[in-house]
Order: C-alpha cells, then sequence, then structure tokens
C-alpha cells in the first residue's frame, strides 16, 4: 500500500471531496464521519494470519498481528498498537477512548479498559474492519 505524502511528519490534509475520491463510501463514513461497521461484518474478525494492519486511508502501520486477539465482540480487537500510531481522545471518564490514526486523523475504533481479558494491557482496541487493511508477513529468509 503506498503512503499519502504528509508534511514533514506532519497529519495527511485532505477535503472532504479529496478523501471522498480515494475511499470508498463505508470507508469515508467511518474514517471521516465516525461510523461503526456492523457489528460481525468486517472481513478481519476472524483474521488470525501473521502481518501488519494499517490506516486504509493513508497506509500508516497500526497494529500488528501479534497483538490481536479473539474478544468475540464482532470487531477486530487488539490489546495494544503500533507505538506512535494511534491517538486517543477520552470519552468515558477513562473507560473509553476514541482512537484515530497520527497521520491522517481517520477514525478507527475505541479503546476499552479493565474488561477482564488476560492481556498484557487490559485494554480492547474495538477496530472497523473497514479502517484497515491487512498486510501478509513476509517470510524471512
Amino acid at each position: 500500500m503506498e503512503m499519502a505524502a504528509a508534511p514533514e511528519g506532519g497529519l495527511i490534509k485532505k477535503s472532504n471531496e479529496e478523501w471522498r475520491a480515494v475511499l470508498s463510501p463505508e470507508q469515508f463514513k467511518i474514517l471521516r464521519e465516525k461510523a461503526i461497521e456492523k457489528r460481525g461484518s468486517g472481513e478481519y474478525v476472524k483474521l488470525f494470519e501473521d502481518g501488519i494492519y494499517c490506516c486504509v486511508g493513508c497506509g500508516n502501520p497500526v497494529y500488528k498481528s501479534t497483538t490481536k486477539f479473539d474478544s468475540g465482540c464482532g470487531w477486530p480487537a487488539f490489546f495494544d498498537a503500533i507505538p506512535g500510531a494511534i491517538n486517543r481522545t477520552e470519552e468515558r471518564a477513562g473507560l473509553r477512548y476514541e482512537i484515530t490514526c497520527t497521520k491522517c486523523d481517520g477514525h478507527l475504533g475505541h479503546v476499552l479498559k479493565n474488561e477482564g481479558f488476560p492481556t498484557p494491557t487490559n485494554e480492547r482496541h474495538c477496530i472497523n474492519s473497514v479502517a484497515l487493511k491487512f498486510s501478509s508477513a513476509i517470510p524471512t529468509q
């Protein structure tokens, strides 16, 4: 996936027209309008192959498959993001945070805390499949 050009480590800024030209209607609705895909409908809910999940809007790597787990929630779940890949905005008194991509500010999903999952971070990053693009791991020689 090709990464969109950003000013020296800055945020990729586009008009809604520009975003609509590069995103599908469903991707636009989720990434730019903060919608949520239907539970259980995403292509990555049951995918557990080795690889990297990138923001579909800009190609920014956001999650490694090694942090993905089956939470049974109906959306891809991760216990941690790639350092520096996401922004968090508190929504519910420290229990729920909106997650956006640091490169294009696209809405990815939410982080929920203290739900009792046996993960190293005690967090569940509940992510819309539509906001992601998966790339298989390249075998090492």
